[in-house]
C-alpha cells in the first residue's frame, strides 16, 4: 500500500489523446493522480465532471488532474466526449498500475476491482493519499488541500 511520502510507482500507460504517458511526464507541480472504477456510470461520471470544473483552480495551484480506469481508450473516448471532460484519462486495461498504487481490492457488493483513490504526488513523491473518496466531494477536497500547501 503506498504511503504519504513513498516514492510514487511509475507508469506507461495510453492517454484518451493516443499518447503514452509516464510519471516523469508530470515532473513539474503536483500531478493528482486519481484512479476511478467505470466510465459512464454515475459516480464516476460526477467526480471526472468535478475535477474538469475545477481545471482552472487546480492549474492556478500548479497541478494536474489525471484519470485512470481499467477501460479501454476507446470508451475513455466515448466518455471524455459524451461528457465534456477536459481532463486527461489514461487506461490500465491489465489493472497492474492500479493494483500497484494499492486502488485494487474488496468492493463490498461490487466485488473486486478498482477503489476509488486519490494520490497527490510532486516531485515523484506521494505527498499525500485519499482513500475511498466520495466522488463529488474529492475535486473540491483536492483544490481545498493544495490551497493550503501553496
Amino acid at each position: 500500500m503506498i504511503k504519504e511520502g513513498s516514492k510514487a510507482p511509475d507508469f506507461k500507460l495510453k492517454g484518451v489523446d493516443g499518447k503514452i504517458h509516464s510519471l516523469k511526464d508530470f515532473k513539474n507541480g503536483y500531478l493528482v493522480l486519481y484512479f476511478y472504477p467505470k466510465d459512464l456510470t454515475p459516480g464516476c461520471t460526477i467526480q471526472a465532471k468535478k475535477y474538469s470544473g475545477n481545471m482552472r483552480r487546480l492549474k492556478m495551484l500548479g497541478a494536474t488532474a489525471v484519470g485512470v480506469s481499467k477501460d479501454d481508450v476507446e470508451l475513455h473516448r466515448k466518455f471524455k466526449n459524451k461528457c465534456g471532460l477536459r481532463i486527461l484519462l489514461l487506461s490500465d486495461p491489465t489493472s497492474k498500475i492500479i493494483k500497484k498504487y494499492g486502488a485494487y481490492g474488496n468492493r463490498g457488493i461490487f466485488g473486486m476491482g478498482t477503489i476509488r483513490n486519490t494520490y497527490i504526488i510532486k516531485g515523484g513523491k506521494v505527498v499525500k493519499v485519499f482513500r475511498k473518496v466520495d466522488p463529488i466531494k474529492d475535486a473540491g477536497i483536492v483544490v481545498d488541500y493544495l490551497k493550503k500547501k501553496n
